[in-house]
C-alpha cells in the first residue's frame, strides 16, 4: 500500500482531519495529498506561505526565526493545524537548491509535524537537483503524515 492510500485509509477510519503548510514544495504536498481517495472527508486543506511576512501573520511564525530551521518546521505545522482546526498537520521548509542559501546547504529540509497534544520535526539532508529535492520532500513529507496518523489511532 502506497503512502497516500494508507493516509487515507487511516484518516477515513479514525475521522481525523488532516492539513499541510507548505514553503519549499509550493503546493506539490497538498496535490498529492489531495488525491488521496476521499480526501474531501479529511484533507482539510493547506496553506502555501513563501514570505516570512506571511508565515508570520497567517501561521504565526515567531518574527527573526531562521526559515530553514526545525523551530521554524514546527511553527509552520502548529499553525496550519490550528488555521484548520486539524488533528494533524505537516509542513516542509528548506533549501530547494541548486545553491546555498543563508548558511544552509542545498537539499537541507525540515519537515515539521503538528497534533492536538504534540510537536515535533524531522531534518533531511537530500541530494540532487532542485526538482528531486522536492520530489523527495513531498515523499518523505507524505511518509511523515501516514507514520504520524498511524501513531494518533
Amino acid at each position: 500500500m502506497d503512502d497516500v492510500a494508507q493516509l487515507s485509509d487511516l484518516a477515513r477510519s479514525h475521522d481525523l482531519r488532516i492539513a499541510v503548510a507548505e514553503s519549499l514544495t509550493s503546493g506539490k504536498l497538498a496535490s498529492v495529498v489531495g488525491a488521496g481517495e476521499s480526501a474531501s472527508e479529511w484533507f482539510a486543506g493547506g496553506i502555501v506561505a513563501y514570505f516570512t511576512e506571511v508565515k508570520e501573520r497567517v501561521l504565526g511564525l515567531t518574527p527573526g526565526t531562521d526559515p530553514c530551521s526545525a523551530e521554524c518546521a514546527e511553527q509552520l505545522a502548529r499553525g496550519s493545524r490550528e488555521l484548520f482546526d486539524a488533528d494533524l498537520s505537516v509542513s516542509t521548509t528548506g533549501v530547494g537548491g541548486p545553491d546555498p542559501e543563508d548558511g544552509h546547504e542545498a537539499g537541507t529540509v525540515y519537515l515539521g509535524w503538528a497534533t492536538r497534544s504534540a510537536v515535533g520535526h524531522r531534518r533531511l539532508a537530500l541530494d540532487g537537483d532542485p526538482v528531486q529535492v522536492l520530489e523527495d520532500t513531498v515523499a518523505a513529507a507524505v511518509r511523515l503524515l501516514a507514520f504520524r496518523a498511524g501513531e494518533a489511532t
